[in-house]
């Protein structure tokens, strides 16, 4: 029995179909498992890379410790050679002796108000302590210049302390400044007069410039041509000057 031709032809190409069916889904396979190891590769990759990492921060941290450890032993052994260093100097030599109550570094410490003598009048007055003010000022009413055998001078009044009175000084007139108060569009010019200050353990002779204070709690406010290298002034604080006796100053000219 013969078999068609055609027949013959279309069970090659079905072989054939099916050959090239398998060959594809072979690759395909073959392409599939590859992909899957290049991602289990990079999955593998990437957890090296976090753990490389992990050992970079904890590297890090050791070494800043380490670090830090060393500048404190290095700061202890400083400060115990330091210490040693004094310790022989004190030995040497004659010890430092510390501040005495009421100073600092030298210097007297007092508060933002404290009890100030003027002399003249010879009176005690509470003043405001103000290290923002250049030079200290004096309450003054009825300023009256004039001249003195050809020399300037200037008469005013102030209030007494405790009773109230009103005092009448005379001083000689050392120059005249010009202040400018907050609103005023001039500056306003002012007779400057030397007195006696005693605050603890400071005398010194200063200027006051001369303004009606009468809106002001305080007749008196010293201001830094008294503070400068003298004094410590700690705001938060009033009349922690310790008080020292009152000297027999006499006029000041």
């Amino acid at each position: 029995m013969s078999i068609p031709h055609s027949s013959i032809t279309r069970n090659c190409l079905n072989h054939l179909f099916a050959i090239l069916a398998i060959a594809i889904l072979s690759a395909c396979n073959t392409r599939d498992d590859q992909l899957s190891e290049r991602e289990a590769m990079i999955r593998d990759r990437e957890s090296e890379l976090v753990n490389l990492f992990s050992e970079l921060v904890e590297t890090r941290k050791f070494l800043e410790k380490s670090q830090s450890d060393k500048l404190a032993s290095t700061k202890e052994d400083t400060i115990s050679t330091n210490i040693n260093h004094c310790s022989c100097d004190n030995n040497n030599t004659t010890q430092s002796q510390p501040d005495s109550p009421g100073k600092m570094d030298g210097k007297t410490l007092i508060g933002g108000i404290e009890n100030v003598y003027l002399d003249p009048p010879g009176l005690e007055f509470s003043a405001r302590i103000d290290t923002g003010a250049r030079t200290s000022s004096l309450n003054a009413i009825d300023i009256v210049e004039f001249e003195r055998d050809g020399k300037p001078f200037v008469n005013f009044k102030l209030t007494h302390p405790e009773t109230g009175e009103i005092l009448e000084l005379t001083r000689r007139l050392r120059r005249h400044v010009r202040i400018k108060e907050r609103g005023d569009r001039e500056a306003q010019r002012r007779p400057v007069v030397r007195m006696r200050v005693i605050l603890a353990d400071i005398n010194e002779q200063i200027d006051f410039t001369l303004e009606n204070r009468s809106k002001f709690k305080y007749q008196v406010l010293i201001g830094r041509n008294f503070l400068n290298d003298l004094a410590i002034v700690d705001v938060s604080k009033d009349f922690t000057a310790v008080k020292t006796e009152t000297l027999e100053t006499g006029d000041v000219k």
